[in-house]
C-alpha cells in the first residue's frame, strides 16, 4: 500500500471530482453507479486507503436532521415542520428545513445538499415516482422516513393520516346533508395523497348511493390556482354540483375564491369542505368544514420515528386518524 496515495489522486484517475470520490469512499449513496465503479476501481489500483483518523471524525454525528417538505408556502407543511422540529429539539438534534416545492428536480438538489451537510436523517414528503437521489438514499445506509406521503416501492418508514377515512367523514356528512352530486377536486395522481384521496371519493360517492358522474371530478395540484380553475370547470357544467370537496387547504382556498366570485354563498347556495383544518378556516365567514387531522402530530411522530431509526431500529409506520370538524359552509341543504 502506497500510503502517499491521496483522494485527490483517486479523483483524478476515476475521471470525477474530488468531492464525488470523497462521496463514494464515504459511502454516500447520492452517486451514480457508474461513479462508484469508477472511483472504487480507482482505489484498488492505487493502493489507496482513507486515514482512519479522518474517516472516525466523518462517522461521528452530526446531530443534525433534514425536513424536506413539499411546499413551505402550504400552511399544513408549515405545522409538520413545526411539530419536527420540536420533537428534534427536545432529543438535542437541530432541523435543516427545506422546500420541494412540489419538483422532483428541486427535490434531488436538497437530498444532495443534506448529504453534503452530513446529517444524520431525513424526512421527507416525497415527489412523484421516486427521484434518482431518493432512490439511492433508500438503497444506502442514510435513516430515512417518509411523512404525509409515500412512495410506491420503497421499503421506508413513513407516518401518514388516514385518507379513506377522512374522505368518506366528508362525504358521508354531505349525503345526510341531501347532497347528491359533489364535486370533487384531488390532487395529482403523481402523488400518493392525490391518489389515495381519489380512490376513496369514488368508494365513499359509490357506498352512499351519490351520483358517479365523472363530470363532478376535477384534478388539480395542491395550489390555489388549481383550486380556482377546478371549481371553475365544476360549476360550469350542465349540472353543476351543489358541493365541493377539496383534497387540500390551499385548493380550498382557491376554491372559495371561484365561488365568492361568481356570486354564491357558501353554505347557502353551495356546500364546501376542506382538507387541513388551518387556524384561520374557522374565523371566516361562513366558518368552513374540515377535514382534519393533526399536522404537528404527523411531524413530531416523524422525528420520534426517524431517531429511532437512527439509533439503529427498524422503524414501524403509523397512520393517524382523520376526524371531521363540522361548521357552517356544508350545513345548509341543497339548492337546486
Amino acid at each position: 500500500m502506497d500510503t502517499s496515495v491521496t483522494i485527490k489522486d483517486v479523483a483524478a484517475r476515476a475521471g470525477v471530482s474530488v468531492g464525488t470520490a470523497s462521496r463514494v469512499l464515504s459511502g454516500s449513496p447520492a452517486t451514480s453507479a457508474s461513479a462508484r465503479e469508477r472511483v472504487n476501481q480507482a482505489a484498488t489500483e492505487l493502493g489507496y486507503r482513507p486515514d482512519a483518523r479522518a474517516r472516525g471524525l466523518r462517522s461521528a454525528r452530526s446531530h443534525a436532521v433534514g425536513l424536506l417538505v413539499s411546499d413551505v408556502r402550504n400552511p399544513f407543511f408549515a405545522d409538520v415542520a413545526h411539530g419536527a422540529e420540536q420533537a428534534a429539539l427536545a432529543s438535542s438534534y437541530v432541523t435543516l428545513l427545506a422546500n420541494a416545492n412540489e419538483d422532483t428536480a428541486q427535490q434531488d438538489t436538497y437530498l444532495e445538499a443534506f448529504l453534503t451537510q452530513r446529517v444524520d436523517g431525513i424526512i421527507i414528503a416525497p415527489q412523484g415516482a421516486g427521484s434518482g437521489n431518493l432512490r439511492a438514499l433508500e438503497q444506502g445506509r442514510t435513516p430515512l422516513v417518509f411523512v404525509d406521503r409515500t412512495v410506491e416501492g420503497f421499503d421506508v418508514p413513513s407516518v401518514t393520516a388516514d385518507n379513506a377515512q377522512g374522505v368518506d367523514l366528508a362525504v358521508a356528512h354531505l349525503a345526510a346533508q341531501g347532497h347528491t352530486r359533489v364535486g370533487y377536486i384531488g390532487g395529482p395522481p403523481s402523488v400518493s395523497t392525490g391518489r389515495a384521496r381519489h380512490d376513496a371519493f369514488l368508494a365513499a360517492v359509490a357506498r352512499h348511493g351519490l351520483d358517479q358522474d365523472p363530470e363532478l371530478i376535477a384534478v388539480g395540484d395542491f395550489r390555489s390556482a388549481s383550486g380556482s380553475a377546478s371549481a371553475a370547470a365544476l360549476l360550469a357544467t350542465d349540472r353543476p354540483p351543489t358541493a365541493l370537496l377539496a383534497a387540500d387547504s390551499l385548493m380550498a382556498v382557491g376554491a372559495l375564491g371561484e365561488v365568492r366570485r361568481r356570486g354564491l354563498r357558501i353554505g347557502t347556495d353551495l356546500a364546501l369542505i376542506a382538507f387541513d383544518d388551518i387556524e384561520w378556516f374557522g374565523e371566516i365567514d361562513p366558518p368552513l368544514t374540515v377535514v382534519a387531522h393533526d399536522a404537528r402530530a404527523l411531524g413530531e411522530r416523524a422525528m420520534r420515528l426517524l431517531l429511532e431509526v437512527i439509533e439503529g431500529g427498524t422503524g414501524e409506520s403509523v397512520v393517524l386518524p382523520m376526524r371531521l370538524v363540522v361548521r357552517e359552509s356544508s350545513t345548509g341543504r341543497p339548492t337546486d
